[in-house]
């Protein structure tokens, strides 16, 4: 189905939006995906309240197949062929698919974190006196070197010997 032709369809219904998606498009209203079209056909979501009229009409749940097993996607129903012809009915089930979709948004919808406890401050200790640190004490007129030199003048000293 083209994007032209699910346009049409979904006239009665109210405004969609059709957005690519897997080998079809993704149909949805109000801001929730209700509707796939795929190359197998139209798909309406559906849960425990809608499932027995698409049961009642012959229909079958999506399914695809992977390379080890097939897999059936209980959320989405086979659109009865017969209601491609009847706009009216079309547009019914078209609302009461998006009413499954948002019935199962409103189950899905992340909880809200608890308040995490807050560990107690800790008291901030009385400051101590420091000891002062350990200084270095220089020869006389000579830089300290740095421990990488000092390193190669020890090697070129032991080659010359």
């Amino acid at each position: 189905m083209d994007r032209e032709f699910l346009i049409d369809l979904f006239a009665d219904f109210g405004p969609v939006t059709i957005r690519r998606m897997f080998s079809g498009y993704g149909i949805s209203a109000d801001g929730v995906n209700f509707a796939l079209s795929l190359r197998a056909g139209l798909f309406f979501r559906a849960d425990e309240t809608t499932i027995p009229d698409f049961e009642a009409d012959g229909s079958k749940p999506f399914q695809y197949s992977t390379r080890a097993k097939t897999v059936v996607v209980n959320s989405y129903w086979e659109l009865p062929a017969r209601l491609f012809d009847d706009s009216e009915e079309f547009a019914q089930w078209a609302r009461a698919a998006l009413a499954a979709a948002q019935r199962a948004k409103v189950k899905t919808r992340p909880k809200k974190r608890a308040a995490s406890k807050v560990a107690p401050k800790k008291s901030v200790a009385k400051k101590t006196a420091r000891t002062p640190a350990k200084t270095t004490v220089r020869r006389a007129g000579k830089a300290p070197r740095p421990p990488v030199l000092a390193e190669r003048r020890r090697k070129r000293a032991h080659r010359s010997k």
